[in-house]
């Protein structure tokens, strides 16, 4: 059987009267890419927030490969091998990518052992040719890149992404997808995106948020095609 590596269990948040969460179950297999869509105050944030640690839930359970990390902090929860991206960009502008990809692969292994991890991440997300740049200046869409390389470099079972499309050209949404995609070879994936052109690129099975729980979860294009989902949730970004 495919190992389980994320689970949640009854995951709800409250904020004071408002439920953001509400008694969310959800499941996530080994190296499987899954995408949370839904529109602003649907609760896929929330929900995002509180399985990567930056919010404690009210109520439920968060299990990843069995152990239970409900309401531990987001570090701790990186040292299980688990890689997050947040939308808080977290690179060092005045050092190149192969200096920021090393710096990252630093906590977590040898200096030479993580120059070595830095140039396999390099060529894997193919950023060689902006290797030795400082990372000030380059453009948004290549600063996502090297945020992505940040995580690979940790080689880590299971990739926690918040909206890594945000504010790309189309040609770099066609470079995330691709790295993406090279990330699911290793790791399981989860996107909280908006893109639905990225979307598209890149999912395959899709779960849906609506009023803090989740409206629906099937394949992409089953979802893309469903009423509710176009007419309320999409809108013409599902066209």
């Amino acid at each position: 059987m495919v190992e389980t590596v994320l689970e949640t269990v009854g995951l709800t948040k409250r904020f004071g009267g408002v439920v953001a969460s509400d008694n969310i179950n959800f499941t996530l297999k080994a190296r499987e890419l899954r995408c949370l869509i839904g529109p602003n105050g649907a609760g896929k944030s929330t929900f995002f927030k509180c399985v990567t640690g930056l919010h404690a839930p009210t109520e439920g359970q968060v299990f990843m490969r069995g152990q239970e990390t409900t309401r531990w902090h987001p570090h701790e929860i990186a040292s299980l091998g688990v890689g997050i991206k947040t939308q808080v960009p977290n690179v060092m502008d005045g050092l190149t990518v192969f200096e920021n990809i090393w710096m990252a692969g630093r906590r977590f292994a040898p200096s030479r052992e993580a120059a070595e991890k830095a140039h396999d991440v390099i060529d894997r997300l193919a950023l060689g040719a902006i290797a030795k740049t400082e990372l000030g200046h380059l453009a948004h869409g290549d600063r996502q890149r090297v945020e992505l390389g940040l995580v690979a470099v940790a080689d880590p079972w299971l990739v926690l992404l918040d909206e890594p499309a945000a504010g790309m050209t189309a040609e770099d949404v066609e470079r995330m997808s691709q790295i993406i995609h090279e990330l699911t070879r290793t790791a399981a994936v989860v996107i909280v995106e908006h893109d639905m052109q990225f979307i598209r690129s890149i999912a395959s099975t899709v779960t849906v948020f609506h009023q803090g729980a989740v409206l629906m979860e099937d394949h992409v294009d089953k979802v893309m095609s469903d009423p509710v989902v176009r007419n309320i949730y999409l809108g013409r970004k599902a066209s």
